[in-house]
């Protein structure tokens, strides 16, 4: 989580120089050439084709169409905003859960769906137009658009990761990643770079490492040994860790009526989390020998 809320504040930087297409292609193509540089360490001795369709829809969740949605996000609207609504990736979890599993919200989990949607509508309608933020109302509805593709992704990486190593998933999200955005390149709106400053391509290069390998392989490690409830609530981390690093390094600001929403939203978060039934279950199970 500190890795990914630190990629909101590489990508803003980057965005400084290169294009949002630039910047995604050149990451995947960097994490695909290091995941093959260590081909022996990933790739599993039995693939089944039943599962070729689930591994195509979780690599066009992300990080075919999240990488896209979010980063056009974020020419829109700030770093630490961007990183508020991706505080309601596990409320999203829950939901699609109950919607393909029939896995049961309590009436508290319902509430606090609700009250976090609204609080990420406050922080959008508080946001302020500048400069590096023309419209960040649109700019976080794009970043939920892109939630909601990683909520898409959680669930597809749970049921994968029964089957093939984290590692395998996160070099197969690279592969196919590079393929999606290789012919976005030659679009008329695509932007190409004419010079290569150190610090952007610094941290691009930080993104296509840390983030698209590191990040995600240790997620994706994470959703295969614990329950997908319990992974992605580490995902409430990303906001503070976006706003912290964007104070920090891009000097951003946040108004009072933004803290709101944001207050908004964590509150919803908590109130999501069954955390009785969590406990319970938690109890219930026998211990590893």
């Amino acid at each position: 989580m500190i890795l990914w809320g630190s990629s909101f504040i590489a990508f803003k930087y980057a965005l400084m120089t290169f294009d949002p297409i630039v910047i995604v292609f050149a990451r995947m193509i960097i994490s695909s050439i290091l995941f093959l540089l260590a081909i022996n360490m990933w790739l599993p001795k039995r693939f089944f084709k039943k599962d070729l369709g689930l591994l195509l829809f979780m690599a066009m969740c992300e990080p075919c169409l999240y990488f896209l949605l979010e980063g056009y996000a974020l020419t829109l609207t700030t770093a630490s905003q961007a990183g508020m609504v991706s505080a309601t990736l596990p409320i999203l979890v829950a939901f699609l859960s109950f919607l393909l599993f029939r896995e049961r919200l309590c009436a508290r989990s319902w509430s606090g769906l609700i009250l976090a949607v609204g609080g990420v509508i406050w922080v959008s309608l508080a946001g302020k137009s500048t400069e590096a933020a023309p419209y960040p109302a649109l700019g976080n509805l794009l970043e939920m658009l892109a939630m909601t593709c990683a909520a898409g992704y959680t669930l597809s990486i749970k049921k994968l990761s029964a089957t093939y190593s984290p590692w395998f998933l996160t070099a197969v999200q690279s592969f196919v990643g590079s393929f999606f955005f290789f012919p976005l390149l030659y679009l008329p709106t695509t932007n190409h770079p004419l010079t290569y400053p150190l610090g952007p391509s610094l941290a691009v290069l930080y993104l296509g490492s840390c983030i698209s390998i590191g990040a995600y392989g240790f997620y994706n490690f994470g959703l295969s040994r614990l329950p997908a409830w319990q992974a992605s609530a580490f995902i409430n981390l990303i906001p503070v860790i976006a706003l912290f690093f964007g104070w920090l390094f891009l000097r951003e600001t946040m108004g009072y009526g933004q803290m709101v929403g944001a207050v908004l939203v964590f509150v919803g978060v908590i109130m999501s989390q069954d955390w009785v039934a969590h406990f319970k279950s938690h109890q219930n199970q026998e211990p590893l020998e």
